[in-house]
């Protein structure tokens, strides 16, 4: 019996970096987290606005990511909720990355957290910064795509 891949579930979505930045690529990495950061993800608890990724000494760290702290984890020391944490990435993906991020103004940005089989992974994007015009231009579009919407919307009422 064929098992159906079980959709994945978006814990936290950064719709602030595709804003700020032009995102070239992504990439699927892992969370090294414990278990009661886990259980914070699983239940949302979890922001990566400010979050962003660094290659150190050949291994990927996420950084100024915050977890809230599981309250009934007893048994389990308090940890730093922004902690860096390791990322799970094989070693030719670290290098690319860090070839990339060596060019002039690139960074890595978490996009995404969601689960996978009940896996925390997280979406990295390779990104350059926007410039202040780029984002009047796309605020511009979506407001031109809004007001198109409503007028739609207007003319199929009547």
């Amino acid at each position: 019996m064929e098992q159906k891949e079980r959709p994945l579930r978006t814990v936290a979505d950064n719709r602030r970096a595709r804003f700020d930045y032009h995102i070239d690529s992504t990439i699927e990495a892992g969370i090294a987290l414990t278990g009661p950061e886990i259980k914070s993800v699983r239940a949302g608890r979890i922001d990566i606005r400010d979050g962003y990724a660094r290659i150190d000494r050949g291994e990927a760290w996420l950084r100024n990511v915050r977890i809230t702290p599981w309250e009934s984890a007893h048994g389990f020391e308090e940890q730093d909720p922004t902690r860096p944490r390791k990322l799970l990435l094989h070693r030719e993906e670290i290098g690319t990355l860090a070839g990339s991020v060596s060019q002039k103004g690139y960074t890595i940005v978490p996009l995404r957290v969601y689960l996978r089989r009940g896996v925390a992974k997280v979406e990295l994007g390779l990104a350059r910064g926007k410039k202040k015009y780029d984002k009047r231009e796309a605020i511009k579009a979506r407001e031109h795509a809004r007001e198109i919407q409503a007028a739609a919307s207007r003319a199929r009422r009547g």
